[in-house]
Formats: structure tokens, sequence, C-alpha cells
């Protein structure tokens, strides 16, 4: 399987700029704008015209770029845009017509159909069933209709009224844009001071001075192996024909309410996963990753110190935050035969690099829940299909006697929520995660309850492999789950 080429991961960090919903709002709506008022792109007053209502409208863009309006605070957007229409008069429909229409053709053709059809192989129909999922998602993409549509909306109003005040020559209601923008700033700040309170809490100490137990020592295990089956629903996991993983589970420990960390998106996850940390310390806050690289000590580096190698094996965006840790692969494959080139990558990794530490990222259950929904068959059919290449590969493993002294972490990233299977804002089927541990050192038949954190992750792969807490990991070792028998 070839790694992801350089073109590759440049087109997925443009891509992002698309796909995440904080930089598209902008873009569409310039876009949209510009495309509408083409014919007076020769004007000689269009642009300075164009550019004194962008000016004047810029505070509505930097509020929305701000604020989220993540899950059902989105319901409180159409109120602003409302508002402006009594505030100011309203009129050319053809210019909201024209961003809606953009907007779901992008949407549901574009990405839904056109981009998926070459990248993962979907049907030329997907949109026939896509509409639906953009029209019912809560994660924070472009694909969120329902946060999108009334913001581009707002925004397009408000910078074409004060565009043909200024083409007129007349700007004498700058002054009630800027209250306006001043009430949208308030109505903003205590709607999420108030009604924003789903985010999971952080720990506040480090795991080095909080931790019962200290890293660095001799090493319970000699190799452990992480599979992450990004975005599998945990209650959507337990549906699914999945005996392999179903038995390692029983047979080891269960973390019953593992919680992922927000904003749920893959690239954060994974950070958070891989340093112990929250988005505000490791930097990593989308998939849309400003400044490459991670700002803490990762699982990798701790590994380094003590003469020990960790690998992470998974798609182009991992490396905006991990670097050289991270074996890439293509993306761009028909989702039928993705996991199982990934296993044959890990495979190859083991028998040529036999790391300390083996990460593998299956992605196509992820993908059949984006393209085709997580609430149909086709997503339950691509967790059965995970579960058999996992139990290809630990027997594999078993067979070149790699598994005599391996811990096997098996987990997700995160959940995914109805819609296109949108993660990010934590809806329902996002927040906690399937996990579990097995492994002979590892109580057999355990089941945890009491709530966790992804952020266990790297301190309890540290743990196990005798090397030092990453700087800034905060998660609790996983002491529950380790066997003390000698």
């Amino acid at each position: 399987m070839k790694k992801a080429s350089s073109f590759e991961i440049v087109a997925a960090r443009c891509w992002n700029l698309l796909n995440e919903g904080k930089p598209f709002t902008p873009i569409f709506v310039v876009g949209v704008f510009l495309l509408y008022h083409m014919g007076q792109w020769a004007s000689p007053g269009f642009w300075s015209a164009c550019g004194l209502g962008l000016l004047v409208t810029l505070p509505l863009f930097v509020l929305y770029y701000c604020f989220d309006f993540p899950l059902f605070l989105r319901n409180y957007l159409w109120l602003p845009l409302i508002a402006a229409i009594l505030v100011w008069e309203s009129s050319e429909f053809l210019l909201y017509l024209l961003a809606i229409g953009l907007f779901l053709f992008f949407t549901i053709y574009f990405w839904g159909t056109f981009y998926y059809r070459l990248r993962i192989g979907t049907t030329w129909w997907n949109f026939t069933r896509f509409w639906k999922l953009v029209l019912k998602n809560s994660d924070s993409t472009s694909g969120n209709a329902q946060e999108q549509m009334p913001k581009f909306l707002l925004l397009l109003f408000v910078w074409n009224h004060y565009y043909r005040q200024f083409e007129n020559g007349a700007s004498s209601d700058i002054g009630t844009g800027l209250l306006f923008a001043g009430g949208l700033l308030l109505y903003s700040f205590i709607l999420h001071r108030y009604l924003f309170d789903w985010k999971p809490a952080e720990i506040p100490t480090f795991t080095r001075d909080s931790s019962k137990v200290q890293a660095g020592g001799a090493a319970l295990n000699k190799k452990v192996i992480v599979i992450v089956v990004d975005g599998m629903r945990k209650e959507r996991f337990e549906e699914a024909d999945a005996p392999f993983m179903k038995k390692l589970r029983s047979e080891g420990t269960e973390y019953a309410q593992m919680e992922t960390v927000y904003p749920a998106r893959t690239v954060v996850c994974f950070s958070s996963m891989f340093t112990g940390t929250y988005p505000r310390e490791h930097g990593i806050r989308s998939n849309m990753v400003w400044r490459l690289g991670i700002r803490v000590e990762s699982i990798f580096d701790s590994l380094r110190k003590v003469g020990k190698k960790g690998r992470l094996l998974g798609i182009a965006h991992l490396i905006d935050s991990m670097g050289d840790d991270v074996e890439s692969v293509t993306a761009v494959m028909h989702n039928d035969v993705a996991d199982r080139n990934i296993i044959e990558r890990a495979k190859k990794i083991m028998t040529e690099q036999n790391p300390d530490l083996l990460v593998a990222q299956l992605i196509g259950v992820d993908q059949t829940g984006h393209s085709r929904g997580v609430l149909y068959d086709d997503y339950t059919q691509k967790i059965a299909e995970a579960d058999k290449l996992i139990e290809e590969f630990v027997g594999w493993l078993e067979e070149r006697g790699m598994m005599e002294n391996t811990t096997l972490i098996l987990c997700a990233d995160h959940g995914q929520a109805d819609g296109i299977g949108g993660h990010g804002h934590l809806d329902e089927g996002e927040r906690y995660v399937p996990f579990f541990l097995h492994g002979p050192a590892i109580k057999q038949g355990h089941r945890i309850d009491v709530k966790h954190s992804l952020v266990s992750m790297a301190p309890t792969l540290a743990y196990l492999l005798g090397a030092p807490f990453p700087s800034h990991s905060r998660g609790p070792v996983l002491t529950e789950a380790i066997d003390q028998h000698d």
C-alpha cells in the first residue's frame, strides 16, 4: 500500500479549508458575493464599495469564526438574521437563492457524491441519501446546514446592504452596523456562557504529580498494539456482528464510560490520546491545523527517551500533528479495500521495523459513516469487516510470537452522530467510545463503569512500556485494568 504523496498531504490541508466549518463560512460568503456581482467587476467603484462594505461587516465574520453555536445553540442563529431583516431593508433575493443553491450543490453533490466517488468509490447516486444527512448533520463541518445557512445568509445580507450604501455614496448607518455587531457579540456570549455546558471537564493536574504509579520503571510489556477503529459509534458496535472484538473485550478489561475530548475531531482526538492532554495545551483544535505539530511531548517522544520506538499508522491528516512519527497511508482508495490495505501495511511495519508500540488507524467505518450515514446497515457491515481484519492481524502477530508479552488496546477516537456521521460537538453517539484492553498484564473479565477520558491513553502506554509520562500528560494511568500479580 502506498504512502500518502506530498500532493495528497497538501490537498488534504486545502480540503480542510472547505470541510471545517470555521474557515468555510468566510470563504463561501466571499465567493458567493463576488460571483453574484461578477458583472460589476469592471466598474471603477465596485471594488472600493465592496471593500468598504466588507470592512463594516468584518466584525460579524469574526464573531461567527470565534463562536461555534454547537448542537441546539444553532437554532438561535436564526434570530440575528430575523433582526437584520427588521433593521435593514431586504432585497436582492436572487443573491440568497444563489447562496443556498451553491451550498446545497457543494455539500450534497460535490462533497457527498463527486468527492466521495473519486476518493473512496461511493455510488454516483449517493446524493439521493446525502441530502438527508446534510440537513440533519450537527457537527462542526461545513456540511452542518442548520448552522451554516443562517450564518452565510446574515453575512451576505449585511455585506450586500453596505455595499449598496457605499456604491450610492451613502454611509449614514455605519453606526447601526456597529451596534448590531455589538448586540451579536453580547448575544453570542450569553448563549455560550449559560447554555454551552456539555464540554467534558478537564483534569487539572499532571499525571506525574497525581498518579499512584510511576512511569519509567520496569516495563510490564514488551510491546503494545493499539488499534483505533476511527469513528466507531458505541451502540452501533454493540449491534454489529463483531465476535472477535467482543471476545477480546469479555476476556480483558472494558472501560464502559470512556469519554472522548472536545472538539471530537480525528486529529484533535489522536493528539490528545497520544500526548495525554487537551487541545488548549497540545495546540490542535480541529482537523484544520494552522500551525503544524503538537506543542508538547507525545508518547513517541517518551519512548525515544528509553531507547524504544513507536509508530503511528494513519492517514495524511495525522502528519499535521504527529509529524515524522506517522507512517502515512493514502486515503484515496475504495473504501472496501482501505482497512485491508492498512492491515497489510501494519504487517509490513511489524516485520521490517518491529516497533515497541504500534498504533494503527482503521478508517473504513468512519468513512462509511460520513458518506452513507451511521444509522444504516452499511455502517454496521463495515464494523463487521473491521472485526475480521483485526482477528486476522492478531492471528498473524501470534504466529510470529509478537503477542507473547503484548497488550492489545482496541478503541475508537470518537463516535459518530446522525446525519453525515458527524463528530465534533459531542452530539448523541459521539461522546463515549468503545475501549478495552487485552493481554497477559491485563485483568480478565473486568469491566470499569467509572467515567474515564481518552487522555489516559498516553500515560497508560508509558507505564506499560517503562517510559516516562509525556511532559503535559494529565490523564491517570488505567491501573484498574492492570493485573498486579507477579
